[in-house]
């Protein structure tokens, strides 16, 4: 007795000790990255945003992907574009500082209404949605649900087809139960995130180097915090539950726009998720050599089909 007693308090204490060392690391990405923007209030949470540019421009609604947030598109993307766009970067909901109220809300319909509501609360009617990665799926959830509000599609290797399985880099993240999740969130997420971020970070931009700065100035500390974490499993069931639907609607899809992929993307196959979409009206085009994370390792390139993709739809 005297033995299980001694190992249940050395394992309450190793957990102890992991949520308290999670709550340092969470201030500390909190401190290293701040809230940039302003939170509007949506059904279901808030969408926290940052505004650029000219409002009498064309809006540009940048969408990032998963465990991300809307500094991938302030890194370098915005101040490429801001000169002739109208651009709202936002964190998605329940990534950043944006909030969602439950799991279900991690739904690609789901996640595009709550964007939605928040287009129409700043009043902004017509959009060029720019979606990377996970985001490009919501914004094909949006162009399908709100067609007449959407101008033009501009997807940057995009998530468009239903997987057999979740890619590897974020199979660590597919926990179905809601309370391990919470649990673990809370306890050794975050710790191991920190301690193997290096490698992760070398797995999403291969064959690309990761940039040094990516923790402070694309918003990778905010990953240390059990809300990412949690956010980003729930986010991975989400697309489990509702991409089949989605790909069963891309018959109805209205809206132009075009599908940029780099041809080494290791995370989302460009055969995959690029050519299939030109049957649905969307053009494809590879950059040669590239990898995922295009809107940070080639923002000129991005820019300029960017700017393609609004002038063809205008």
């Amino acid at each position: 007795m005297t033995i299980l007693l001694t190992t249940f308090a050395l394992i309450a204490a190793f957990f102890v000790a992991m949520h308290i060392w999670t709550r340092v690391l969470t201030r500390q990405g909190r401190a290293t990255v701040p809230q940039l923007g302003q939170i509007v209030e949506v059904p279901g949470g808030t969408i926290h945003y940052v505004e650029r540019g000219d409002p009498s421009k064309s809006t540009l609604v940048m969408i990032h992907g998963l465990s991300g947030q809307l500094q991938h598109f302030t890194y370098a993307l915005v101040d490429e574009l801001s000169d002739d766009f109208h651009i709202l970067a936002v964190d998605r909901p329940g990534c950043g500082y944006s909030t969602r109220q439950s799991a279900d809300l991690a739904d690609l319909p789901e996640q595009a209404r709550m964007i939605q509501a928040f287009l129409q609360a700043k009043g902004v009617d017509q959009v060029i949605l720019v979606g990377h990665s996970l985001g490009g799926a919501v914004s094909l959830a949006m162009a399908l649900d709100y067609p007449e509000n959407t101008t033009a599609l501009a997807l940057l290797a995009p998530l468009t087809q239903q997987m057999p399985e979740t890619p590897a880099v974020f199979k660590p993240l597919e926990i179905r139960t809601g309370w391990l999740r919470t649990f673990i969130g809370n306890t050794l997420a975050v710790p191991l995130a920190r301690k193997t971020a290096p490698l992760v970070l070398k797995d999403v931009f291969a064959p690309e180097p990761a940039p040094a700065d990516f923790l402070e100035r694309a918003g990778g500390a905010l990953g240390l915090r059990p809300s990412a974490f949690i956010t980003a499993s729930q986010d991975v069931l989400g697309v489990e539950r509702s991409i089949a639907a989605l790909n069963r609607r891309y018959v109805d899809l209205s809206v132009p726009g075009g599908i940029l992929f780099g041809t080494d993307d290791p995370v989302l196959p460009s055969e995959m998720h690029g050519p299939p979409m030109t049957q649905f009206g969307l053009r494809f085009e590879a950059l040669e050599g590239r990898g995922h994370m295009i809107l940070i390792t080639a923002p000129d390139d991005c820019a300029r089909f960017i700017r393609e993709v609004a002038e063809q739809s205008s």
